[in-house]
């Protein structure tokens, strides 16, 4: 397939700049493959369309301020450093801007507290760099770091937790599950009170996630691999929401693809933890998830190539052109939505 083919056309006040308060007052497109109707709701009334023993499957990860911006040590001069996944105790890789005047060995400050050293390029265009500080490392980086928010956003954010969902518990991700946001407290208490069972995986959001597809054929694309793990009570839960006949609701992109990563061998989700580059697009076989609740992604991107195997891709364009029309909020502070099951 062609990248053109998961093209549409976005008005450029269409991409929300700001969370909209409370979380669950976001619209909500409800799709239903089965027989192409779309609804217009609002995300509090996610639970008319759940029912007891529904399973839904949230991604726990919490955002780390993943962007410091130093200065090199011989010239001054300015640099972004964006962390994308830990290698080790000090050891991150992450994207470095302007990456052309960073070669390997050159020394990076921030402030008097931390600093590092490139020590190696990446295949995708990254750079290993090791960390020099003393204290807790992660305290530093709350103090010096700021949230990694995407390059479409220009408003300044002003509570760091709206970029975090309610549920998150792990850290690790250099951009949200942002499909979580729209969750409330009070939302998951409803939902918990009509029968509705939860349960977590974690995958900390990196490169794998948002990096852009730069090939004609979408084929030839390769995912950057991200760490997800799957908890035996949550591996549990679906095994058995699955032998009696119940359905698996992802929250998200990450955890769709945390869901089948983990099952790919055997077509059951696994317990434990690992590392997934998977990439899914139309064609592919879903083997856990029955629903989908996602946001409105951008244009050629591998999600919504990943939404299009799902709800197939005609519809999901006819959605997205719909959504323009309606005047929808799009990507990670916009409005969501509720993909049906095709059975």
């Amino acid at each position: 397939m062609n990248i053109s083919d998961f093209d549409y056309d976005l008005p450029e006040d269409r991409i929300a700049q700001t969370p909209i308060e409370p979380r669950d007052t976001a619209r909500l497109m409800v799709l239903h493959p089965k027989d192409g109707a779309i609804e217009h709701r609002q995300f509090y009334e996610l639970g008319t369309y759940l029912k007891k023993g529904d399973v839904l499957i949230f991604n726990d990860t919490r955002v780390i301020p993943a962007r410091l911006i130093g200065t090199r040590s011989h010239t001054g001069g300015r640099v972004e450093v964006f962390l994308l996944r830990q290698i080790d105790k000090d050891q991150w890789e992450a994207l470095v801007k302007p990456g052309k005047k960073v070669r390997v060995g050159s020394i990076i400050h921030f402030g008097d507290e931390l600093s590092c050293e490139i020590l190696a390029h990446t295949d995708f265009g990254g750079r290993i760099v090791r960390f020099i500080y003393d204290g807790v490392f992660e305290e530093i980086l709350d103090r010096l770091g700021t949230m990694p928010l995407p390059p479409y956003i220009h408003e300044k954010l002003a509570d760091r937790e709206r970029y975090q969902t309610v549920y998150n518990r792990v850290k690790g991700s250099a951009a949200a599950p942002t499909a979580g946001l729209h969750f409330t407290e009070s939302l998951m208490q409803e939902l918990r009170d009509k029968g509705v069972q939860f349960g977590f995986v974690t995958l900390h959001v990196g490169l794998g996630t948002f990096r852009p597809v730069h090939v004609d054929v979408i084929e030839d694309h390769i995912m950057h691999k991200e760490f997800y793990s799957v908890p035996a009570e949550t591996a549990k839960l679906i095994q058995t929401a699955k032998q009696e006949g119940r359905r698996i609701v992802a929250v998200g992109t990450t955890s769709i693809r945390t869901l089948e990563a983990s099952a790919a061998q055997t077509g059951s989700v696994e317990v434990g933890t690992g590392w997934t580059d998977i990439f899914i697009y139309p064609g592919y076989q879903f083997n856990v998830v029955d629903a989908v609740i996602t946001n409105f992604h951008l244009p050629k991107s591998t999600l919504i190539m990943l939404v299009s195997a799902f709800a197939g891709r005609t519809f999901t364009l006819k959605a997205y052109r719909t959504a323009v029309e309606e005047k929808y909020r799009f990507f990670s502070f916009g409005d969501a939505m509720l993909i049906q099951s095709k059975a």
